[in-house]
C-alpha cells in the first residue's frame, strides 16, 4: 500500500502507458499526491465546493420549469410520494457516500474515485464510465430545458403579437440554439472550475432571490389571473387552452390533490407515475456534484458528508413548499399546459426567467465539469487504455480541458434528442444505477468486516445499503425496462472488458476481502467429521523440486485433481536461525505467476527446512485447512535420468519476452531466472534414496495416499493452449502387486486396487481424457490345475458393474513370470507369516525383467498407466533396491503413475 494512488499498469489490447509529464499527472485531478511538485493547491471549502453546486444542480431545471409538469400530471398527493420516494433513495445513498468518504482520502473523480477504491478497478471502471455517461446525459438535459425557457420567452408564437419573439421554432433550430448555448458552457469549463466555483455562488444569490419572489408573489397578487395559452398541435392545427390562476384557494387545492394524467404538450405522449418521476427525479441527480469537485477540495473527507447533507436538506424544504404554493394556487390547466407558469404569476416576471437561466446554465456547467472530472481519473488511472489516453492531458493550472471537449462532444450528440422529456428517463436510470453502485460498494465494505473500514461517519449499517441498491433497481425498471435492461447489459459489458484487460492496482480489491470472508466461514462448515467416502475427491500435494522439469507432471494432476484440492509444495533447503530473512516469502510471487503460466487451478505452499523429508513432513502436516488438506502425496521419480527442460518446449515460456511483466511485476526474464537450470548427469543430488523412500513412508505412516510418477515428459497434449478430449488415448490400470505374484488372489480386491481404479475413473472424466478408453489388466495363472482365474475375473467384472466402472478386461497369462519369482520369495513369506521379521527379499533381475516385458508387451500403446506401488521397506538399508527394483519394472514404459492407497474411496451404495 505505499503507492496507493499509483495509477493501473497498462495491459490487453488497449493498454497504453501514458507519460507523467505529458498526461499532467501531478494535477489535483489526478493521482492526488498533495506532495508532487507540480500539485494544484485545493481552494474550496465546504459552502463554495460542496453546498453551492450541489444546491444548484438539484435545482437545476425542475425547480422552474417542472413543478407544475409534476403536479398538474401527478396530483399534489402523488407528487408528494414522489418526492418520498426520490429523496429516500437519495438519503440512503447520501449515507453510504458520506460514510466511503471519512474512511480515507477522496482524490479526484469523486464518486468514481470511491467505487473504483472500494470495488477495485473493474467495478469502478466500469460504474465510473456509466457515472460519466450519466453526467454527459444531464448536461444535455439541462442544456435543452434552458433553451425550452429562451424559446418561451424569445420564441415565435401566431397568438402572441410580442416584438421580443423572433426566434424561429423546430426541431433543429432546437439542436442550434442548444448547441450554441453548449459551446457557451464548454467556454466557460475550459476556463476552469476555480472560476466556476466564483461565480457559482452569485448564481445562487440569484436563483435564491428568484425563489423568494416565487414564495412572496402568491401574497401580493391577491386577485386572480386567466391565460389563454397556445400550442402546436398535429396537423400544423393550433390549440387554445383558457388557464386560471386563482391565488390561494381550498377549491383549487382540492382540485389537485389527485392525480390527471394527461398528454405532454412537449412530447404528445400520455403521461404516467413512471415517466413525471422520471423527469422529477433529474432534480435529485446533483447530489454527487459536490463529491466530484473532491479534486478541488481542502477537505474532501470532511465536506462531502456536512455539505451534502446540508444541501439534500435545504433543497427538499424548497420543493416540498414549491408544489403545495402550485397547487394551492393555480388550476391544473395551467400545470398541465405551461411548465413555465411561474413567470406568469411573478410580481416581476424577469426575475423567474433570469432564476431559470442562471439555475440550468450552472447546473449544465457544473455536470460538464463533474463528468470530465470522472473521465479525467478515468484517463489516469489507464483503465481504458489508448481510446481515453488523451483525457489525462491537463493545463498548466490542472485543468483537464482534452477531458472537457470530449465531454463537450458527447453532450452534443444528446441535444439531438431535442426535448428534455425525451430523455429525462435515460437520465434518470443512469444516475439510478450509479447510486446503486454506490450503495454496493459500501455493503461490500461493510459486509467484508475489514478492520481498516473505519469510517468517521457512522449513521448507516448494510441494512441501509441494501435497501438503497433495491430501491434504485426497482425504480430503475418501474421507470423504463428497456433503458434499464439496456444500462445493466452495458454495465456487464465493461466489466467483462475490464475483466479480460486485467488491470491491476494497488487500490485492494474488495472482492478478495469478500472471498476470504465467505471461504472462512464455509471452512468452519466444513466438518471433517462428516466425510463420506460417497463425496471422496482427491486432494493433492504435488512436490516440486524444480518446474522447468516438473511442468507435464503438473499439469497431469491438475487433470487428475477432480475439483479436489491442488497444492504445489517446495522445500527451500536452509536454517531460519542462519538467515536475515525468510528466503521463502520472496518466492510465492514466482510461484503463483508459474501457475498463472501454466493454467492450472493450483495453490501453492513453501517452506523452508534443512532436509526435503523434514519439509515435506511440515507441508503433509500443515498444508491446506480445516477439510481442505491434502489426503494424496504426488512425487516425481527417483531415477538417474536427465530431466529435460519445460520452459524451451512451451512456446509460453519464450515466444512473448516482450509483453512485459505479468500484473504482478513477474516478467519472462525474471521467471526464467528464479528457477534454476534442470539438473546435469554429474551435478548433485539433493536427495538420497534413502530420503526419498523414507518420504513415502513418512506420508503412509500419516494416512495419506502416495503416487509416483515417471516419463511424465513424454506425455502430450497437457498444456494449457492444447484442444482434445482424449478419443485417441488409452488408460491402462494394473491393479495387481506385480511384484508380489504370491498375493494375486487376494490383491484384486484390496483397499490399494481399489484406490488404482477410482484413480483411474477420475482421469476418465476430466476434460481431456473424458473419451479415452479404459483397460484393465488380470495376471492370472492360466496353467494352474484349480481355474481359479475363471471364478476372479467373474468377480472382478461383477465388482466393475457395481462400481459403475466402463472399461475393457484385458485378462493376461504370466505363468512364466510366476515360476521366475523363485521359491526363497515362497519361504521369506512363509517366515513373515510366523511372525520373524526379516529383510524384504531381494528379487532376481530375470523376473524384474520379465515384469518388465509383460508390461511393454500389453500397454505399449498407453497414454499413462496406474500400477500397484508395493509398501516400501521398513529398513532404511534397502532403500535403494526398492527403488532399483520400481526402476526395472517400469524401464521404458512411458509415463506411469505407482500408486499405494489406503483410503477407501469406493461405494456401490445409492
Amino acid at each position: 500500500m505505499s503507492n496507493e494512488h499509483a495509477p493501473l499498469l497498462a495491459h490487453g489490447v488497449c493498454g497504453l502507458s501514458v507519460d507523467t509529464a505529458v498526461c499532467g499527472m501531478g494535477g489535483s485531478e489526478g493521482t492526488g499526491e498533495a506532495s508532487t511538485p507540480n500539485a494544484v493547491p485545493r481552494k474550496l471549502n465546504t459552502f463554495f465546493g460542496v453546498i453551492v453546486p450541489t444546491v444548484l444542480s438539484m435545482f437545476s431545471i425542475v425547480l422552474f420549469l417542472r413543478t407544475g409538469f409534476v403536479v398538474g400530471h401527478a396530483g399534489l398527493l402523488q407528487g408528494l410520494v414522489m418526492l418520498l420516494v426520490a429523496y429516500t433513495i437519495i438519503s440512503l445513498t447520501i449515507l453510504s457516500i458520506c460514510a466511503i468518504s471519512t474512511n480515507g482520502a477522496v482524490q479526484g473523480g469523486g464518486a468514481y474515485f470511491m467505487i473504483s477504491r472500494s470495488l477495485g478497478p473493474e467495478f469502478g471502471g466500469s460504474i465510473g464510465l456509466m457515472f460519466f455517461l450519466a453526467k454527459v446525459c444531464a448536461c444535455g438535459v439541462y442544456v435543452l430545458g434552458l433553451v425550452e425557457a429562451i424559446l418561451d420567452i424569445f420564441g415565435q408564437d401566431p397568438v402572441s403579437a410580442s416584438a421580443l419573439r423572433v426566434l424561429p421554432q423546430g426541431y433543429w433550430y432546437t439542436v442550434l440554439y442548444s448547441s450554441i448555448v453548449l459551446l457557451l458552457v464548454l467556454l466557460v469549463c475550459l476556463v476552469g472550475a476555480h472560476i466556476f466555483a466564483r461565480t457559482s455562488f452569485l448564481i445562487l444569490l440569484v436563483v435564491t432571490i428568484s425563489l423568494l419572489s416565487i414564495y412572496i408573489s402568491p401574497m401580493a397578487l391577491t386577485t386572480p389571473l386567466n391565460f389563454l395559452i397556445s400550442h402546436q398541435g398535429p396537423g400544423n392545427q393550433t390549440l387554445t387552452y383558457n388557464a386560471s390562476y386563482t391565488g390561494f384557494n381550498g377549491t383549487t387545492l382540492r382540485d389537485n390533490l389527485g392525480s390527471s394524467y394527461t398528454v405532454d404538450y412537449s412530447t404528445g405522449k400520455v403521461m404516467s407515475f413512471a415517466s413525471v418521476f422520471a423527469v422529477m427525479f433529474t432534480s435529485c441527480t446533483g447530489i454527487m456534484a459536490g463529491a466530484n469537485m473532491s479534486g478541488e477540495l481542502k477537505n474532501p473527507s470532511a465536506a462531502i458528508p456536512k455539505g451534502t447533507i446540508t444541501a439534500v436538506l435545504y433543497t427538499c424544504i424548497v420543493y416540498v413548499l414549491l408544489f403545495i404554493l402550485a397547487s394551492s394556487t393555480c388550476e391544473r390547466t395551467l400545470l398541465v399546459q405551461d411548465y413555465g407558469f411561474f413567470q406568469r404569476i411573478n410580481i416581476w416576471p424577469p426575475f423567474v426567467t433570469i432564476g431559470i437561466y442562471c439555475s440550468a446554465l450552472s447546473a449544465a456547467m457544473c455536470s460538464l465539469i463533474g463528468a470530465s472530472r470522472i473521465l479525467h481519473a478515468l484517463a489516469l488511472d489507464q483503465l481504458f487504455g489508448f481510446p481515453l489516453a488523451p483525457a489525462a492531458i491537463t493545463s498548466s493550472s490542472g485543468n483537464p480541458w482534452v477531458a472537457v471537449l470530449y465531454t463537450w462532444g458527447l453532450a452534443q450528440c444528446v441535444v439531438f434528442a431535442g426535448q428534455l422529456n425525451a430523455i429525462a428517463g435515460l437520465v434518470t436510470v443512469f444516475y439510478l444505477l450509479a447510486y446503486a453502485a454506490v450503495d454496493l460498494a459500501c455493503l461490500a465494505l461493510e459486509w467484508a468486516s475489514a478492520p481498516n473500514f473505519r469510517p468517521t461517519f457512522q449513521v448507516f449499517s448494510w441494512h441501509t445499503c441494501l435497501l438503497g441498491i433495491l430501491s434504485c433497481l426497482v425504480m430503475m425498471f418501474v421507470i423504463n425496462p428497456v433503458y434499464s435492461s439496456a444500462s445493466i447489459i452495458l454495465l456487464l459489458l465493461l466489466l467483462l472488458f475490464l475483466h479480460y484487460r486485467s488491470p491491476t492496482s494497488s487500490w485492494g480489491y474488495i472482492s478478495q476481502a469478500l472471498i476470504f470472508h465467505q471461504v472462512r466461514k464455509y471452512l468452519l462448515m466444513l466438518d471433517v467429521r462428516k466425510d463420506h467416502v460417497k463425496f471422496w475427491r482427491p486432494q493433492v500435494l504435488l512436490m516440486v523440486a524444480n518446474p522447468r522439469s516438473s511442468c507435464q507432471l503438473i499439469n497431469f494432476v491438475n487433470q487428475l485433481k477432480k475439483g479436489g484440492l491442488f497444492v504445489l509444495g517446495h522445500v527451500k533447503l536452509g536454517d531460519l536461525d542462519t538467515l536475515p530473512s525468510d528466503p521463502v516469502q520472496q518466492q510465492y510471487n514466482f510461484w503463483l505467476s508459474l501457475v498463472d503460466k501454466l493454467g492450472v487451478k493450483a495453490f501453492v505452499d513453501l517452506t523452508l527446512s534443512p532436509s526435503v523429508r523434514q519439509g515435506t513432513q511440515h507441508l503433509l502436516r500443515i498444508t491446506g485447512l480445516g477439510g481442505m488438506k491434502p489426503n494424496t502425496l504426488v512425487l516425481g521419480f527417483y531415477d538417474s535420468c536427465t530431466p529435460e527442460d519445460y520452459f524451451l518446449q512451451d512456446p509460453a515460456f519464450y515466444e512473448s519476452e516482450e509483453a512485459g511483466g505479468d500484473d504482478f511485476g513477474v516478467d519472462l526474464p525474471s521467471l526464467q531466472a528464479h528457477f534454476p537450470p534442470v539438473r546435469h548427469v554429474e551435478s548433485p543430488r539433493w536427495l538420497t534414496p534413502e530420503e526419498y523412500v523414507g518420504i513415502i513412508s513418512d506420508a503412509i505412516k500419516m494416512s495419506k495416499n502416495v503416487c509416483l510418477g515417471r516419463y511424465f515428459f513424454q506425455l502430450q497434449g497437457e498444456s494449457m493452449g492444447t484442444k482434445m478430449d482424449g478419443a485417441e488415448r488409452i488408460i491402462d490400470v494394473w491393479p495387481l502387486n506385480l511384484l508380489r505374484p504370491g498375493s494375486t488372489s487376494a490383491a484384486s480386491v484390496d483397499v490399494c486396487s481399489l484406490f488404482l481404479l477410482q484413480m483411474a475413473c477420475v482421469l476418465n472424466m476430466a476434460s481431456r481424457w473424458r473419451h479415452a478408453r479404459m483397460r484393465i489388466f488380470l495376471c492370472v495363472e492360466a496353467e494352474s490345475s484349480d481355474q481359479g482365474w475363471v471364478v476372479k475375473e467373474e468377480t472382478f467384472r461383477e465388482l466393475l458393474r457395481k462400481l459403475r466402472i466402463r472399461a475393457s478386461i484385458k485378462i493376461v497369462p504370466w505363468d512364466s513370470v510366476v515360476q521366475l519369482y523363485g521359491q526363497k520369495q515362497t519361504q521369506d513369506a512363509e517366515l513373515g507369516e510366523l511372525g520373524l521379521m526379516r529383510p524384504a527379499p531381494a528379487l532376481s533381475e530375470d523376473f524384474l525383467s520379465a515384469v518388465n516385458c509383460l508390461l511393454m508387451e500389453h500397454s505399449a500403446q498407453a497414454a499413462v498407466r496406474f500400477l500397484y506401488l508395493p509398501r516400501p521397506p521398513t529398513h532404511s538399508s534397502q532403500s535403494q533396491q526398492y527403488l532399483s527394483q520400481l526402476e526395472a519394472v517400469t524401464q521404458g514404459l512411458g509415463p506411469t503413475l505407482l500408486i499405494h492407497g489406503l483410503t477407501p474411496v469406493t461405494c456401490t451404495e445409492l
